[in-house]
């Protein structure tokens, strides 16, 4: 009766945060492991390269002008991740991003593009695992990761007549904000051991930055349900596939404290995310979303799609 009851409310959970994906802003990448509740193991170190294309919806404006609150129409992230984890259940992670954006305006009314590319705002983040319970059906997991992220990215990208393009298109945000991460990881899903619902929601809490712009601080809930059809018998190679749901909400931006209302809004977004396992401590991923629904605020420019792939290698540091 105990594991009954023990399978019901573990379902429930599932089905809770199954919810919130649907209910609940850029979409963040699938990260470097494919289980992103587990910290990575003590004198461990993990390197990753993630490349980012997010692609969002044209908008008209008057001859000339760019909407102080535009957003890239397309964008590319190159993020470079280090992890170190130095003790049990903790890790460290430093990200550093390079971004390219462009932004065009659509028909009838014709512009050049505008944009380029500079070192984006780096983060530094301490993650900690404060929950983990192993039984027959598998392992659960759930973590919680802190920290800053630092105004060390471009602010000076200008338009083809030398003009400082907005705040909102700029590699950087002049602004130091911070960064708030839990994660959850249910292995053995409806008593399945392959099969795993894995819940990241995180949230980006900004403050004033470059050109008197406050960016809206960003919400994201995303759930994958994966499944590995294939893992060899030494656990050197395998692959991971599975649906991926993600809610994306963002506030309003505000400039010279000003709030520009209907900058903001809310994106849903539906895709597929796979691994795949080379050779010991190498994964190869690939993700792609795209808009199932969103907000129709004016000023508001929602993710249209969102593609992902990386590289990963773990590797123990000699100093442990």
């Amino acid at each position: 009766m105990g594991y009954r009851n023990a399978r019901g409310r573990g379902r429930s959970l599932v089905f809770a945060l199954v919810l919130l994906s649907l209910l609940a802003s850029v979409a963040s990448a699938q990260g470097p492991a494919p289980e992103t509740a587990p910290p990575l193991f003590p004198g461990g170190g993990l390197i990753s390269y993630n490349s980012i294309f997010t692609t969002r919806g044209l908008i008209s404006n008057l001859p000339g002008n760019i909407p102080l609150t535009a957003r890239p129409t397309f964008s590319h992230e190159g993020d470079f991740h280090f992890t170190w984890g130095f003790r049990r259940d903790f890790d460290l992670t430093v990200l550093v991003p390079v971004i390219t954006n462009h932004f065009e305006i659509s028909k009838p009314i014709r512009m050049p593009m505008s944009g380029g590319t500079g070192l984006g705002d780096a983060m530094v983040l301490v993650k900690y695992r404060f929950y983990r319970r192993d039984s027959k059906r598998g392992t659960t997991q759930a973590s919680v990761t802190l920290g800053p992220k630092v105004p060390t990215g471009r602010t000076n990208l200008a338009d083809r007549n030398g003009k400082r393009l907005p705040a909102s298109l700029q590699p950087g945000s002049g602004s130091t904000d911070f960064f708030v991460v839990v994660n959850w990881t249910y292995t053995g899903l409806f008593n399945v051991r392959r099969l795993v619902a894995d819940e990241e929601f995180h949230s980006l809490l900004r403050s004033q930055g470059t050109q008197q712009t406050h960016l809206g601080s960003d919400l994201e809930s995303r759930f994958w349900l994966s499944y590995r059809p294939y893992e060899s018998k030494n656990g050197a190679r395998e692959w991971f596939i599975g649906p991926v749901v993600t809610w994306l909400h963002s506030q309003d931006d505000r400039i010279a404290e000003v709030n520009q209302t209907g900058s903001g809004g809310d994106v849903l977004l539906a895709g597929v995310t796979t691994y795949v396992g080379v050779c010991p401590g190498v994964h190869l991923w690939l993700g792609m979303d795209w808009d199932v629904a969103h907000s129709a605020g004016a000023m508001f420019m929602p993710v249209r799609r969102h593609i992902s792939f990386g590289v990963t290698r773990q590797f123990r540091l000699h100093f442990q």
